[in-house]
């Protein structure tokens, strides 16, 4: 496998985790059976439990590569519910906002045409977060609507799950598939891929085999090739947008500049002209005075 030239305490560092979102999506779409474990783990659910799975969004489209806010999620329905399972890398600010934007819009899409709301399906957000979130040492939440005082349940139709890797415990147990699930998502070495190998999971291990097969692959290759050029294009259109802006900021100042200026003339003309009108009314005045004491001395 390509490998970062960078070393943690001597270990290969690997060019792409698992929360890398083509390569998730990839992976996941590709190998439903290893999703169905993965969704059964994050729900708390036996994956017998799921008969039906359906991706809503299989594919990965050019132009959905090109926005800056790229969400490549996955949207399931599962047995009648609708999960949508994502993966968010950077802490913007603004995560429970739009995680709960995120579900409102699948929600509010499930209205028949009926206008049905008690037939509307329970929504379940899932996140898998690369940071941490909540001031909590656990490293899932669940958020639900509740009574604050009697803390009763309004409705199951919604629930927003986090899962915080930065608080994932160190140890690994072959019997804790969440665990071993998050274990890999948060995996940042080859030692750690081979730790988990070696715990001799057949999932685990099949979706590390998968893994390294996909970041070889022309797809993913073409598709990063694409993410990396949208990327480039978009910080040039806002440097240009930046350099464009300044421009016409300048532009303007010298416009209001030059207004400036121009008022500024025109009240100094203004103030001349009032000076010469007191000088000439001084004048007259002294001339008047003038013509009182001759006409006095004549007396």
């Amino acid at each position: 496998m390509e490998k970062n030239e960078k070393e943690t305490d001597g270990e290969q560092v690997l060019k792409y985790k698992f929360t890398k979102d083509t390569l998730f999506k990839i992976l996941f779409v590709k190998n439903q059976d290893l999703l169905r474990s993965l969704v059964a783990a994050l729900l708390g659910i036996s994956r017998k439990s799921i008969r039906e799975l359906t991706i809503a969004n299989p594919e990965i489209l050019p132009e959905n590569l090109k926005g800056k806010f790229v969400r490549l999620d996955i949207h399931m329905n599962i047995g009648g519910k609708l999960v949508d399972l994502e993966i968010q890398v950077e802490n913007e600010g603004d995560f429970p906002e739009r995680s709960l934007y995120y579900w409102s819009r699948a929600y509010s899409t499930a209205l028949d045409k009926n206008g049905q709301y008690k037939v509307l399906p329970q929504t379940i957000v899932i996140s898998i977060i690369d940071f941490a979130l909540f001031r909590c040492l656990g490293y899932k939440s669940e958020f639900r609507l509740l009574e604050t005082d009697r803390h009763e349940l309004l409705t199951d139709k919604l629930s927003l799950l986090y899962f915080e890797l930065p608080k994932l415990p160190g140890d690994m147990d072959a019997n804790n598939p969440l665990g071993l699930w998050l274990s890999l998502f948060n995996a940042k070495t080859e030692g750690d891929l081979k730790k988990i190998e070696q715990l001799g999971v057949p999932e685990m291990n099949k979706a590390i085999s998968e893994y390294r097969n996909i970041v070889y692959s022309n797809e993913f290759t073409e598709l990063e090739r694409m993410r990396d050029k949208a990327r480039v294009d978009g910080i040039y259109a806002i440097k240009n947008a930046v350099e464009k802006g300044v421009a016409q900021g300048k532009k303007l100042e010298r416009k209001r500049g030059n207004a400036k200026l121009k008022r500024a003339l025109a009240e100094k003309d203004a103030d001349i002209v009032k000076r010469e009108a007191d000088i000439t009314e001084k004048d007259n005045l002294i001339k008047e005075l003038q013509r009182k004491i001759i006409e006095l001395q004549k007396l």
